[in-house]
């Protein structure tokens, strides 16, 4: 095994992919089966998402959900990523969080995006605007300082039970989303969607700009992305086809759908342009067999020194996947379990 590889911890994001055929709760009860095989697994962190109104997600209350995946495991560390701060008044995430944190101490982690809904009425239905997006940085410090204490925005308000109680926070870079993580002293998350290039140009940056805090003396940098593993390189590719035409479909007529079988899309007839945003999405992925990862991840971590890799793979078939992390766990040296 690469020593760049061994160095680094390895963790899950889930987003309750809901699967044609199956429904919203099978989804959120998948989620939880596969938090316990990750801790099983030897997994760092086991993180869930929030998205709204969104036909091919169950993820909507991140906060809810990783209760439940907390109270499923005993180990493994559980969160968010993220939680949409503009979409939240910060008194009741730091409530929330405060209420996982003495719930199940010191499991908890806070990671923290700055997007809002993805239509206009879904962000009337939140009661927020694009422009909530923008005071994102006072929204972090607002939150943080229920925590220590310091917040004064509110004078007289105080968030119980999270007072005094330490949560380390993630920042998703998103938008301005690095240099407030730089700036605050907080880690960074950070994927590949604007091309490897600018993704390590802006970790860079980051590094730079990082200023100790009481929460990390130093930048501490979480890479996300999909990796895919099985016996074939073409194996491991059908595992990607499902979400890379769930992307597809959302660009070409607004939302994300549930995931069908790869056999299925391998069928379609798709137009132009849904084939190019298609091939598009499944450019850039970790996949193949085990050397073909390892090789494709010690180049990636090794460029990026990167601390944690955040995997978020995701499919229709449910056994495909939870092989491919059962593979990336022993490539990892997370798990001496056989093959």
């Amino acid at each position: 095994m690469s020593s760049v590889i061994a160095a680094t911890r390895f963790s899950v994001l889930d987003r309750s992919r809901i699967r044609a055929g199956h429904d919203g709760p099978r989804a959120l009860r998948d989620t939880v089966a596969f938090a316990q095989e990750a801790e099983r697994l030897g997994y760092h962190r086991f993180w869930v998402s929030e998205h709204h109104s969104v036909p091919g997600v169950a993820g909507s209350a991140p906060t809810v959900l990783a209760a439940a995946v907390a109270a499923a495991t005993s180990t493994i560390r559980v969160g968010t990523g993220g939680v949409m701060l503009p979409n939240h008044q910060p008194l009741v995430v730091a409530e929330q969080f405060g209420v996982l944190e003495s719930l199940f101490p010191g499991r908890i982690d806070m990671g923290l995006g700055r997007s809002v809904g993805f239509t206009d009425g879904i962000r009337r239905a939140l009661g927020r605007g694009k422009e909530d997006a923008d005071d994102f940085a006072a929204q972090l410090t607002e939150l943080l300082g229920y925590f220590d204490g310091t917040q004064r925005v509110h004078p007289q308000v105080h968030a119980r039970p999270a007072e005094g109680l330490r949560v380390p926070a993630f920042v998703l870079a998103t938008g301005q989303g690095a240099r407030l993580a730089a700036e605050g002293g907080l880690a960074l998350v950070i994927a590949n969607v604007r091309g490897e290039d600018a993704m390590l140009r802006a970790i860079d940056d980051y590094r730079d700009a990082f200023r100790p805090s009481a929460v990390n003396d130093r930048p501490y940098v979480v890479v996300s992305g999909t990796v895919a593993l099985a016996g074939t390189t073409e194996e491991a590719r059908r595992i990607l086809l499902p979400e890379a035409w769930s992307t597809a479909h959302s660009r070409t007529r607004g939302e994300f759908p549930p995931l069908s079988p790869a056999e299925e899309i391998l069928a379609l007839a798709m137009t132009d342009r849904e084939r190019g945003l298609y091939e598009e999405a499944l450019r850039g992925q970790i996949h193949g067999t085990e050397d073909e990862v390892a090789d494709a991840l010690e180049k990636l971590l090794s460029r990026s020194a990167a601390d944690e890799y955040l995997v978020t793979t995701s499919t229709y078939d449910r056994g495909a996947m939870l092989d491919s992390y059962r593979r990336l766990a022993r490539l990892a040296g997370l798990t001496s379990e056989p093959a």
